[in-house]
């Protein structure tokens, strides 16, 4: 009598869930998580959606009411702004500074960081809470020793006193994202170079710095968007010299006693941020691998 095997029933198989359920899922979560953050967005960029529809708009339209769209587009406002208010030329004058300060300091800092994170030495505790400290001093406190100094330099009148008081300060964050990511690099690096017979410069500037790149991009939008926006510095330091006024100081030059052209000065305003949000698109990967890798 032949028997037919009989499959165990004992053996536990493991359950496996249908593929359209986990879709399911994912796409409601997904559902769940947009319909959350896409009103958060809309809320946070309507401000700036609101400048730009503002720069297109009459002084008449900006205060009737909190709508994007006009009626009438007016493209006036960018040439009344570029031409009369001579935003053109400030705008020069704000490449200028933001261009050379970041030459300036970037290497600077990069250098204060590597120090930091690889060598050890007596008071560097002491060195990192004073930078630590220095990130709650107002910079109203620092005018005045800044601005005699620049006059003691005898660069006051000129884009590279500017561009001096701009590139200098603590610098901070920028120093301790520095720190920590080259803390961070293996020690062989610095032991090999060495006995290749490399010295202190060489070893940053043709080993470690290169291998910073994304904490490099993130120091250069930090100070980008310093120099770029600074309106106290420039201010002082340019109150009799028109010509030499950056964007955030012409920007103010809107405002008078008696009027105030809002629409030139949303027209501006729109003029000073793109290049920030070009910047800041061309170097957002290296941004967020910079912050994460110095946190790391």
């Amino acid at each position: 009598m032949v028997t037919l095997a009989t499959r165990p029933r004992n053996r536990t198989e493991p359950t496996r869930r249908p593929r359209r359920s986990r879709r399911g899922r994912t796409w409601l979560r997904l559902t769940l998580i947009s319909a959350v953050l896409v009103p958060v967005c809309l809320v946070w960029i309507y401000p700036f959606l609101w400048m730009v529809s503002s720069s297109i708009k009459s002084n008449a339209e900006i205060f009737g009411g909190l709508g994007l769209f006009p009626s009438v587009i007016r493209l006036d406002n960018y040439v009344r702004a570029w031409q009369d208010a001579h935003i053109g030329s400030y705008f020069l004058n704000t490449v200028f500074v933001t261009v050379m300060s970041i030459l300036i300091s970037v290497p600077a800092v990069a250098m204060m960081g590597y120090v930091l994170g690889r060598y050890r030495f007596p008071g560097k505790r002491v060195v990192a809470g004073v930078l630590a400290a220095a990130i709650f001093l107002p910079e109203g406190y620092t005018i005045i020793p800044v601005f005699d100094l620049i006059n003691k330099l005898h660069l006051q009148g000129s884009l590279w006193g500017i561009t001096l008081a701009e590139a200098g300060g603590a610098h901070v964050v920028a120093t301790l994202l520095f720190a920590g990511y080259f803390s961070q690099l293996p020690k062989e690096l610095e032991e090999a170079a060495m006995l290749d017979g490399a010295g202190f410069l060489r070893i940053f500037w043709r080993i470690y710095l290169p291998l910073a790149k994304p904490v490099v991009a993130t120091a250069i939008i930090l100070q980008f968007m310093h120099s770029w926006n600074d309106f106290l510095l420039p201010l002082v330091l340019t109150l009799n010299q028109p010509d030499l006024r950056t964007l955030s100081v012409g920007i103010y030059s809107f405002q008078s006693q008696y009027f105030t052209d809002w629409s030139g000065m949303a027209a501006a305003a729109t003029i000073g941020l793109l290049p920030i949000i070009v910047l800041f698109l061309f170097l957002q990967r290296y941004f967020v691998e910079g912050v994460a890798g110095a946190v790391k």
